[in-house]
This record gives structure tokens, sequence and C-alpha cells, in this order.
């Protein structure tokens, strides 16, 4: 593997540098002295933060991209080995590092580099552990994958010796990562376009736990099926967080207030008792909260602190985001793409104030609908009326014969109300007709779909 001298800045391409994980480390980079440049498919609000710090995006992937002088290639995982820069990158025989072998190169500068891993709950988690580490002016540097309000952006180069990012599993590219601190939040089946199954994608949060040193820490939820099999033979100390008293943290007294915003008291190691409230909504997030306070109290920040932080953590874009109100109607954006992240989103939403929850979801890759077809529909019922967009292909190309009408179907035959358009413009048209004063319309999905909230206000 190609290492990168920090101490003699080079100049580095990205292929991909539109991404939110790409963006952060160029910006990095840049910040370290290297020349940076790169490319992307289309301009975004990422590409014109490059830039306008002076990094040199080409929209459009092609070989002549890499004409000038290089010295390494960072590609991301959607980059394939048919793309025209990939196959000039190796005609040249230029160096080079995957996204995650990047990372980990970067972590290794740094006292106390923080992996934040797991199948769901990653960016809330980070984005509450950088309110934190920020509240407690500890001069973090952070690469959130979301854009975090607080620091207007996916990315903070502080001057300290503490460094956060999310950690994903996703072509095992977390693997490659360097923490002293790891976050386990949940284990799931997802990314089946990779993984083999969940037996595998288990192996591979035991590997990502076996990368932390010996005066490292796992944080990990005590609640995951069989957690010995990720922990046994550790050689760090582990925290675990759950339901009840038989993980170290746990939380009791909870209570919503009228937008479904939890309060609780957290009881921790020795006894410890704490009250908390968190400004965004649902159970799940009592648990991201969990981890970062688990984290926190091993960075041993002062309690009065990490109780403010998460007071005033507000959430991060795409993540139950209040995107405004018109007609009456509330509109709301949320990441969710997985039935688990479909089922916490609904349920929070269920303690929000409305008269008719309606969801309008457009699933995210072929594999991952059809490897869950029946767990989306099941979990989409929990909306009062549902609105299918046409799947968001990604990176896939073949079908693998699923479609938003069979998934229209299993809803309708669990007797939950659902409608399927294929263009953005008869969805929006439907709306119009159909949301009233009242009502709360949630727009889902990893692809476009924020698209759809924003038409109907206007922006």
């Amino acid at each position: 593997m190609y290492h990168i001298d920090f101490s003699s800045p080079s100049s580095i391409y990205f292929a991909g540098i539109g991404g939110v994980s790409m963006s952060a480390l160029a910006e990095l980079l840049a910040d370290a002295g290297f020349q940076v440049s790169g490319s992307d498919r289309a301009h975004s609000a990422l590409t014109d933060a490059l830039e306008s710090k002076g990094i040199r995006v080409f929209y459009g992937q092609r070989a002549e991209n890499l004409a000038g002088p290089i010295d390494c290639v960072v590609f991301t995982g959607a980059i394939r080995p048919d793309n025209p820069e990939y196959i000039a990158a190796h005609e040249r025989n230029l160096p080079c590092l995957t996204r995650g072998q990047l990372m980990g190169q970067i972590m290794r500068n740094y006292d106390m580099p923080i992996g934040i891993s797991g199948t769901h709950g990653k960016t809330t988690t980070t984005s509450m552990i950088s309110e934190i580490l920020l509240h407690a002016n500890l001069d973090p540097t952070l690469a959130v994958g979301g854009i975090l309000k607080d620091i207007d952006g996916n990315i903070r180069i502080g001057k300290s010796g503490y460094f956060v990012t999310e950690a994903c599993e996703y072509t095992n590219s977390f693997l490659d990562f360097a923490p002293r601190i790891g976050i386990i939040l949940n284990i799931s089946a997802d990314h089946l376009d990779f993984f083999k199954d969940l037996a595998d994608i288990r192996r591979s949060f035991r590997k990502y736990a076996e990368l932390l040193p010996e005066n490292g820490c796992l944080i990990i939820n005590g609640e995951i099926e069989n957690l010995s099999e990720i922990t046994d033979g550790l050689c760090v100390s582990v925290v675990t967080f759950g339901h009840n008293s038989a993980s170290d943290y746990y939380p009791s007294d909870i209570c919503y207030d009228g937008f479904g915003n939890p309060s609780f008291i957290l009881h921790g190691p020795e006894g410890k008792e704490r009250r908390f409230t968190l400004q965004v909504p649902g159970e799940h997030n009592i648990f991201n909260a969990m981890a970062a306070i688990a984290l926190a109290d091993r960075l041993s920040i002062d309690d009065a602190v990490i109780i403010e932080a998460l007071k005033a953590y507000r959430g991060t874009d795409r993540r139950f985001e209040y995107k405004g109100t018109v007609g009456g109607v509330t509109v709301i954006d949320d990441y969710a793409h997985h039935p688990e992240e479909i089922t916490a989103t609904l349920k929070a939403a269920r303690n929000y104030p409305h008269r008719k929850l309606w969801c309008v979801f457009q699933p995210h890759t072929y594999t991952r609908t059809k490897a869950f077809l029946k767990e989306f529909a099941r979990a989409l019922t929990l909306a009062d009326s549902v609105v299918l967009a046409d799947i968001y292909a990604a990176r896939e190309t073949d079908d693998l014969g699923v479609s938003s009408e069979l998934l229209q179907h299993e809803i309708q035959a669990l007797g939950k109300e659902c409608h399927y358009f294929p263009t953005f413009d008869e969805i929006e048209n439907f709306l119009l007709e159909n949301c009233i004063n009242g009502d709360m319309l949630i727009t889902m999905g990893a692809g476009d779909v924020v698209k759809i909230g924003e038409t109907l206000l206007g922006n």
C-alpha cells in the first residue's frame, strides 16, 4: 500500500471528490498543504465549497483529468474498474488508495482517533459526539457523514489530538481505519450487494473491534444478538448500553414532549444517574445519545457540558429534518432507507403533532429492495398513507426483477393505502390534491426524494 508522507505535502487526486466523506478528506489534505484536485459527476453544494477553497474540481470523469502531475489517486467504493479515471491511473502506474485506506492513514496522525460504526445511526451519533466535544472546547477535527449545523458543513479541522469520524462497513472500508475508541451502534443485514449475509457482516464488525489497541475502548450496543461473538477475547475495555441494567448504561423514566423529543434518566456505571433532554425525536435517539455519553465519560468530560451539549443538538440535514410548512402541512425529510431506520423514524413521527401521516418513500438500490421487500412493506405500514417513487438505482444497473410497483402490492396486501407514481411531478400533484391542513408529510430515502418536499415548499 502507498503511504502518504504528511510531512512533505504532495499532489493528491480524488475520483469522486463530491461525496460527503471524500470532500472532507480532500479539505483536510488541502488544509495540510497538499495540492488537491478531483472529479465528480455534477456540481453540488460540497463541490462548490471545495472550489471556494481553491480545490480544482473536474465535472465528468475522464482520463484526461489525470494528465497533470499527480502523486496519488484516491477512489471511492463507487468507482468501478471500467471507470476511465481508474483505467488511466493504472495505465500511468499512479499509486492508488481507497477512501478507507486514506482515512486510516489520517487517523494515525491523531492521539485520540474515534470511529463510530453501526448499520444505523452513525451520522446522528457522530454529530452528537461532535457537539459534546465542541461544547467541551476540545478543538476536535470532525468528519461527519451529513451537514452539521454548528460547523455549517461536514468537516471541521481542529488543532487538538481528537479526531472523530463515521466508520462505514460497506466494502469493509472501516477495516482500514485506525480508531483508539470504537463505537458499534447496531449490526443488521444491509449492503447485501457486497456482504453474503448477516453472518458475513458480523464477522466484519468483529474485525473492526479487533483493530482497537490495548489501551483502547469499545462502546457497543449490549443488545446485539450473540454479543460475545463480537466482544470475547478483545484486549480492550468494553462498555455496553441498552434498555436495562444488563448493560453498563441504560435509561429509565422516559417521557416525550409535544414534538416527540425524549427526556430520560440515564443510569451509568457505579450507580451514577443523570437526566438528559434531547431535541431530536424518537427512542432510537436515546440509544444514539447513550453511546455519545459513554464516550464523553471515557474522555472525562464534565457532566454539565454533556447535558448542555445534547440539549443544544438540533440534528443534521436529512435526519428527521423539519423543512417547513405549506398549507398547514408539516414537511419533514429523513434519510431512512433500511426497514429498521424506517420503523424508528415513523415511530418517532407518531409522537409529533399531526392529523394524518403521509410517507413518500423512494427505495434505495434494487439489491436492498429485493432483499427486504416484505420488511419494507411492514415498516411503511406505520404511516397512514404511503406514496412510492421509483427505485433510486445509485450504483446498480440490474433491476433484479424488483420495482416500486411490487412493493406497492406488498403494502396493499397488508391493508395499507399505498400509491405509486413513476415521476416526481405526478407525486407532487397528488400530494397537492390530497394533503390538507394538519397533515404531516415525510419524504424518505437515501436518493433525491428530498426534492419533492422542497418543490412543494417552493424552495
